[in-house]
């Protein structure tokens, strides 16, 4: 079978480095940073998949302290939706300036709906700030 491509999304908050300053003020606590919503009515029952891919840069505090950034994806509008990907990475303490983070995932046997996905972040320490570029795919197939 060849797959079929059922909708495309892009999310994209910041184009450049540095383009943004938002810091996350609370500590781990989702921040949102991407939404989408695609049609996945005309997919087939078990066969349908949503492939995303993002990135995000983020700086440490002034006063550098451990941290760790968590990134997940949920399938609907809200944190405490059902969650199809998470991903935790130490920021670096040598690294004084933005931090990239990437990221690829898929949501398998996704509902025939239409569908919005959420995209969040969250922080381990206070006072890290999102400074960009942040920009997201979501991709919707089916067989």
């Amino acid at each position: 079978m060849v797959a079929r491509l059922l909708d495309s999304k892009t999310s994209q908050n910041a184009s450049y480095a540095n383009s943004i300053a938002i810091p996350i003020l609370v500590i781990n606590t989702p921040n949102l940073i991407a939404q989408q919503t695609l049609n996945l009515t005309s997919g087939t029952a078990g066969l349908t998949r949503v492939e995303f891919q993002g990135v995000a840069a983020v700086q440490l505090p002034l006063l550098p302290l451990a941290t760790n950034i968590t990134i997940f994806v949920t399938r609907g509008l809200t944190s405490g939706d059902v969650n199809v990907f998470s991903a935790s990475q130490n920021l670096d303490l040598s690294i004084l300036g933005p931090q990239l983070i990437s990221f690829s995932g898929s949501d398998f046997n996704a509902p025939n709906t239409t569908q919005a996905y959420s995209v969040w972040i969250e922080s381990s320490a206070l006072g890290t700030v999102r400074v960009g570029p942040e920009s997201f795919n979501f991709t919707g197939y089916s067989d």
